[in-house]
């Protein structure tokens, strides 16, 4: 037989559920002025900070910019903790949403880095803008590709390519400047040979011409793309 203890227990949590529902419908419903009363209702205050999209970032950090007091509600304006939180350096955009009836949701989009450059300190994390990131190495699994110097337009290749060609991006290992301004960059264990202003579209051009060297049962040591409308394959 059911335990009849559990029945109105389960009917209680339901219950209680409903009712934090249809209360934040109600405040969503209310005007300006009314939600400023419901502010000061303690049912809404902040108890709960969910941090959704940060990869790099420890959520200790962003909570700690947010500066959430114990006495905020979710119904603050969240400008000011979007902002703060905004200044990190490796925050692209947020967005705090509400998850009633006491839960903050910080939704983040991080600067993603791109490559690693070596210096003084070890490698450091560079995004496509040129700038280092405050990430150690060390705590963090990273698999980027490495420049050995800091160069802002192969930078900005990496974080144009990651962006178009994430696939073809995953595969490379290192980009680096020649005596005379081109690129060479290793793709896997393939040399590829490029302008000094290389784009993404242009690097994007070896994929056809591997693929039919695959169909044809060869494999190319280098691809020189320095020639205009032209991909030139050096075979062992």
């Amino acid at each position: 037989m059911p335990d009849s203890a559990a029945a109105p227990s389960a009917f209680r949590r339901h219950a209680r559920r409903a009712l934090v529902v249809v209360a934040g419908i109600a405040v969503l419903a209310l005007p300006f002025a009314a939600r400023e009363v419901a502010r000061h209702l303690s049912f809404f205050r902040a108890r709960t900070v969910e941090i959704e999209g940060a990869r790099y970032i420890a959520p200790d950090q962003i909570v700690s910019r947010m500066r959430v007091d114990t006495a905020a509600s979710i119904w603050d304006d969240a400008a000011g903790w979007e902002r703060r939180i905004a200044s990190h350096p490796q925050v692209r955009e947020v967005r705090i949403s509400r998850q009633l009836p006491g839960t903050l949701v910080v939704h983040i989009t991080e600067v993603p880095p791109v490559a690693l450059v070596p210096g003084g300190a070890g490698l450091t994390p560079y995004d496509a803008s040129g700038r280092p990131l405050p990430i150690d190495p060390t705590a963090v699994d990273l698999d980027l590709p490495v420049v050995p110097a800091r160069d802002v337009a192969a930078l900005r290749l990496l974080g144009e390519v990651r962006d178009s060609a994430p696939q073809l991006y995953a595969r490379i290992n290192d980009v680096r400047r020649l005596p005379r301004g081109e690129l060479l960059l290793q793709v896997d264990s393939l040399n590829v040979l490029g302008a000094r202003d290389l784009s993404a579209a242009r690097l994007s051009d070896i994929l056809p011409v591997e693929r039919d060297l695959a169909r044809r049962g060869r494999r190319a040591v280098e691809l020189d793309l320095r020639y205009r409308d032209q991909v030139i394959a050096r075979l062992p």
